[in-house]
């Protein structure tokens, strides 16, 4: 599978930073949401699908698909609904350890 970026900016960045996405660091522009970064770095997948682990990314790039989802610190997000800042460290999300991030835990005890 091809690395190569799915879109390019019609305008070239002046200002970058650096985050990780799996493990590996990528130099994006410090204006874009996550999502839009890692298609700009030529990421093609952040998750897996429940049933079938079918490859996901980004889809709709508002919030409402939840194609995006990845893991930052722990917590479930959604990638276009992140900016990137210096340092920001994300993991590709699979299905079944993850909490959600605005949802408490609660026992019906």
């Amino acid at each position: 599978m091809s690395s190569d970026p799915l879109f390019r900016s019609l305008e070239r960045p002046t200002d970058t930073v650096v985050i990780q996405f799996d493990g590996v660091a990528l130099q994006v522009p410090a204006t874009l949401s996550l999502a839009a970064a890692l298609i700009a770095a030529g990421i093609r997948q952040t998750r897996t699908t429940p049933v079938s682990s079918a490859p996901r990314t980004a889809f709709c790039m508002m919030g409402v698909c939840f194609d995006c989802l990845v893991e930052i610190e722990g917590v479930s997000r959604q990638a276009c609904q992140v900016m990137v800042y210096p340092g920001l460290e994300v993991r590709s999300h699979h299905a079944g350890n993850h909490h959600a991030g605005n949802i408490e835990e609660r026992s019906d005890d």
